[in-house]
């Protein structure tokens, strides 16, 4: 029998994501998450076998999220020019977690992320922030550069970390809703595109407007 709706359409998550206030690190790589920051992995519930783990953290300064591929015989391929096409990582957060919207405020945000086809050569890890389709407010764009971004590639897998800045997250602010006694909570999906081993994403796939409809979205929970 075809499913007409996916099951996880018929659900809302939250996801925890613990605290590490010693994000980010100087030097050459980031942070090193433990798999004590891996969110759950919502697969199974469509009958889809994962090839990415990602591990979320959070401080009052930003966000962190790491991103490990595996099962690969091919190198990742990337280009900063067309950074919605695989390989890497697509995230939309909002700030507000307002999940009953379905244009996108100015508290909502696409980042994506590649291991590889930034710089002169290229070669290098890069991030990027992009407008998002039909929004009903615009946000200002992180300057292209200015997101820290880096990776790791091994001949079967690769590991990409990705820092946000408070500064690049429009709304985000834990100290004050702490200073409020409300939890912070944020509206939040991903997608993890490879041209070898396909597109995962967190609930509902392509058929989805995902990428412009906030209400699709799910929520991380940021706590102790």
């Amino acid at each position: 029998m075809t499913e007409v709706i996916p099951h996880p359409f018929l659900f809302r998550f939250s996801l925890p994501v613990r605290r590490s206030d010693s994000l980010p690190r100087r030097g050459k790589r980031l942070f090193d998450l433990s798999a004590d920051f891996a969110l759950p992995d919502l697969s199974e519930l469509r009958g889809v076998r994962p090839f990415g783990e990602l591990r979320a953290a959070w401080n009052d300064d930003g966000l962190a999220f790491s991103v490990l591929v595996h099962g690969k015989k091919q190198a990742p391929a990337a280009e900063e020019r067309t950074p919605t096409m695989p390989d890497g990582l697509q995230l939309w957060i909002d700030t507000r977690n307002t999940q009953s919207i379905h244009r996108a405020s100015r508290y909502c945000h696409h980042f994506c992320f590649a291991p590889t086809g930034g710089g002169r050569d290229g070669e290098q890890p890069f991030g990027i922030q992009l407008p998002i389709a039909q929004a009903r407010e615009l946000t200002p764009l992180a300057a292209k550069g200015s997101l820290l971004v880096n990776a790791e590639i091994l001949s079967d897998r690769y590991r990409l970390d990705a820092w946000l800045g408070r500064e690049q997250l429009q709304g985000f602010d834990p100290a004050a809703d702490r200073e409020a006694g409300t939890p912070t909570k944020l509206g939040f999906f991903y997608e993890i595109r490879d041209s070898e081993l396909g597109d995962q994403t967190l609930t509902v796939d392509a058929s989805f407007p995902f990428s412009y409809d906030p209400s699709l979205w799910s929520t991380l929970e940021l706590t102790a």
